[in-house]
């Protein structure tokens, strides 16, 4: 799965996040061409590469031509968005983003939704941040977004349309609740209203220990040097690896010409009830032609004993072949559910950060007698249930 990290050395706004993507291997001429398909007029929007801290990194301005006399609600955003002949990502994105923000300033101001007006997120300056960003994201082929805990500003106050504001300012606060932040010593505002947008609305959340294969890195600065920390955001993008779990087993296996097949049922329930996570049959063909079966068993080592037992004890095997084997297996518990059918037990899996609840063969066949119904019914009426 391709990622975008945002690393928030110095918090994030929408022109850091859009030099970043830039700096990480966006063309510059074909991002200015696909804006053009917002159908905005009135801006120019430039880049150049600037030092922070020994670190080159790119530095994006939108410069506006025409200053426009009118304020839009989020209807009109999400209208100019839709009616645009920008990609279907990219407007979902963008909308997304607008959203957050629409939201928070309904909040904070304690109106409706729908009356917000929207100020500096309103002005074509962070409409072409918050577009361009998601145009980024969709050429660097970024399937999600993560970040590092977002870095904010404390103690300084900053201009706006509604005045003096404190840092961080009430928007950014009210969009960055329930998301990891990090307080620094800093007196500006690190993190903008656009910034922690962008974040929630695209962020699946913190990455903390997770394997990254990085393919491209990027810097995006910010507008003015700070002596506590380099203003920079921080982007890599690449391929998050699964997180699987790990562990170390041992294959017992045996090849078998000469025992009654009725006996095998009765072995491999007995191997599982010895601590085997799993034991198996396969047909092969043996020498001189005579057909025979493999026995394979997956155990733990310290359980060996146990099954060799089990295998000298009821089969005709004189002899087996024991190898460790490295697994790898998807992190998975157990839960209690509330379902139609009363309380279920059920195996829980993540993967890709997504939680899946998946039903156990014994619970079905449990409430298939209870219920005198079928099991195949019992199996679909709870997956219905537990992924709806």
């Amino acid at each position: 799965m391709k990622i975008a990290y945002f690393d928030t050395i110095s918090g994030i706004s929408g022109d850091m996040t859009l030099g970043a993507l830039i700096s990480a291997g966006v063309s510059f001429d074909e991002l200015n061409a696909e804006l053009k398909a917002l159908g905005v007029q009135g801006f120019e929007l430039q880049a150049r590469h600037i030092e922070r801290n020994g670190i080159i990194a790119v530095k994006v301005d939108v410069i506006i031509t025409e200053q426009p006399h009118y304020h839009r609600h989020l209807k009109d955003i999400e209208e100019l968005i839709d009616k645009s002949n920008l990609k279907e990502n990219v407007k979902q994105r963008s909308k997304k983003i607008f959203r957050e923000v629409a939201i928070a300033e309904a909040k904070v101001h304690n109106t409706a939704l729908e009356k917000v007006h929207f100020h500096e997120v309103g002005a074509i300056d962070s409409l072409v941040d918050i577009v361009g960003v998601s145009i980024c994201l969709e050429k660097l082929g970024v399937q999600t977004v993560y970040s590092s805990p977002i870095k904010v500003g404390n103690g300084g106050t900053v201009k706006s349309q509604h005045g003096i504001l404190p840092v961080p300012t009430p928007a950014t606060m009210e969009i960055l609740k329930n998301y990891p932040i990090m307080l620094t010593e800093v007196p500006f505002e690190l993190t903008t209203p656009t910034g922690a947008a962008i974040v929630k609305a695209l962020s699946k959340g913190v990455l903390t220990t997770e394997n990254i294969q990085v393919s491209a890195i990027g810097y995006g600065a910010g507008g003015r040097e700070i002596e506590q920390l380099p203003n920079l955001l921080r982007v890599l993008i690449g391929e998050l690896e699964p997180e699987y779990l790990f562990d170390e087993i041992v294959s017992i296996e045996t090849n078998i010409d000469n025992m009654n097949p009725e006996i095998y049922p009765y072995v491999i329930e007995k191997l599982i009830a010895a601590g085997a996570h799993d034991a198996y049959l396969i047909p092969i063909l043996m020498k001189k032609g005579r057909p025979g079966i493999l026995l394979s068993t997956l155990v733990e080592r310290t359980k060996i004993e146990r099954i060799l037992d089990v295998l000298f004890r009821e089969t005709t095997t004189i002899g087996v072949r024991i190898q460790p084997i490295e697994r790898k297996k998807i992190p998975r518990s157990q839960k209690q559910v509330q379902t139609s059918f009363g309380v279920v037990s059920v195996k829980v899996i993540v993967t890709e950060g997504r939680e899946q609840l998946r039903v156990e063969f014994e619970e079905c066949k449990r409430i298939a007698a209870e219920k005198n119904l079928p099991l195949a019914e019992v199996y679909r009426k709870l997956e219905r249930e537990l992924n709806s």
